[in-house]
């Protein structure tokens, strides 16, 4: 007799899809950005070639590893997989498409995995989706852009503070070219002193 495996599959609740679609805005097809789902219920192709028979073919697979969690997804627009062309050229593995065709509206990639600090179990409920979706809200409050600037920022001030070091370490009073071991800047020199 062959064994059966059972998936334990939960559809989201209306109000917390309702809340994540208020939270984070809908996208140009009228669909919500964020979504909740069930690791069991994300399904997606696969091609290859599997080692279990020995054939090259898409299947329908979890997406996710952790299958008995709940998943938030961002949706993704379709330019962000390139073109239809690059798609098939890129993702074509011996004569299958291995993801899959070409997400023409988009697809819904991770956001986060529902568990705890130790991989325990998280319940979706309505205190968890008020937080995640007041993160999203917050999220939107500051773009990217922000965050960039500011990563940008510290970076052109570690480079002015190494260029004011190699400017005190290649001052005109440097010795180093006649004694190559032992070189200290007459700028340093006064501050040891």
């Amino acid at each position: 007799m062959p064994i059966k495996v059972i998936r334990e599959v939960h559809e989201t609740p209306e109000y917390i899809a309702a809340r994540l679609a208020l939270a984070g805005s809908l996208n140009r097809f009228g669909e919500p950005n964020y979504r909740a789902v069930w690791g069991w219920n994300r399904l997606t192709p696969i091609g290859g070639r599997w080692a279990d028979k020995g054939v090259v073919e898409v299947r329908t697979e979890p997406k996710y590893p952790q299958v008995n969690r709940w998943h938030i997804e961002k949706w993704c627009p379709p330019e962000m997989y390139g073109t239809r062309e690059q798609w098939e050229l890129e993702t074509t593995e011996e004569g299958v498409l291995a993801l899959g065709p070409y997400p023409s509206r988009g697809e819904y990639e991770h956001a986060m995995v529902l568990e705890g600090r130790n991989g325990e179990f998280i319940q979706l409920t309505s205190t968890v989706v008020e937080y995640i979706a007041g993160a999203i809200e917050r999220s939107r409050l500051h773009p990217r852009s922000h965050g960039r600037r500011a990563l940008y920022n510290r970076e052109a001030k570690k480079d002015a503070e190494y260029m004011t070091w190699a400017d005190i370490v290649m001052d005109d009073n440097a010795t180093w070219i006649h004694t190559p071991h032992s070189y200290l800047p007459a700028k340093l020199k006064e501050k040891i002193q």
